[in-house]
């Protein structure tokens, strides 16, 4: 007399395995898009934060040393190549390694990402400068100025640019904040704090 068992295999079969696998590929493509704009918006913010930071940053040790400091674009005319702050140490406008107090650096924006200034910031050389009381400071001008960074993406839709751009104002006084120009109507380039 023979006894034959029945083994019972658990677990998936070939097509089981294949139908999943189409159903996780289905729900990635949807998520990805979603994810790459949430992570874009996020390195928007946080480079407005990181422009903020080095701008006060500037206005501490301008304070501090008791002379001008500045936030300078690294290539001298754009801000996307990124930026670096100094101490003028002595007083001649113009960073002169060596001699100059250098402070901090900030590597070149990704291609989705532009940023712009208005008044000192959009000149041909563009520049924001603090005085040794924290004060927004001119070279060469009529002394104090308003000024607006903005930061905005430009992988976007031109109806999603307002939710896509951060503006970074510096007022007069020094006083500087980052704003969302989508969610607050005070948000402007021509903002002065």
């Amino acid at each position: 007399m023979t006894i034959h068992r029945t083994i019972k295999l658990h677990g998936f079969t070939l097509i089981e395995l294949m139908v999943i696998i189409a159903i996780a590929g289905v729900l990635l493509s949807l998520a990805a898009p979603g994810f790459i704009s949430f992570q874009r918006n996020s390195e928007l913010t946080s480079l407005a934060n990181k422009i903020l930071g080095s701008i006060n940053s500037a206005r501490s040790e301008a304070m501090k040393s008791g002379r001008n400091a500045f936030v300078v674009p690294n290539d001298s005319s754009s801000w996307s190549t990124g930026w670096f702050v100094y101490v003028d140490m002595n007083s001649n406008n113009s960073f002169d390694e060596g001699t100059d107090l250098f402070i901090q650096t900030q590597p070149a924006l990704v291609s989705y990402i532009t940023m712009t200034g208005n008044n000192n910031a959009a000149a041909s050389n563009p520049y924001i400068s603090f005085d040794s009381a924290g004060y927004a400071r001119t070279v060469g001008g009529s002394g104090l100025t308003n000024l607006a960074l903005s930061i905005k993406r430009n992988d976007v839709s031109t109806a999603e640019t307002p939710e896509q751009s951060r503006l970074v104002i510096v007022a007069r006084t020094g006083r500087t904040r980052a704003c969302k120009p989508s969610t607050d109507s005070s948000c402007t380039t021509s903002a002065t704090n």
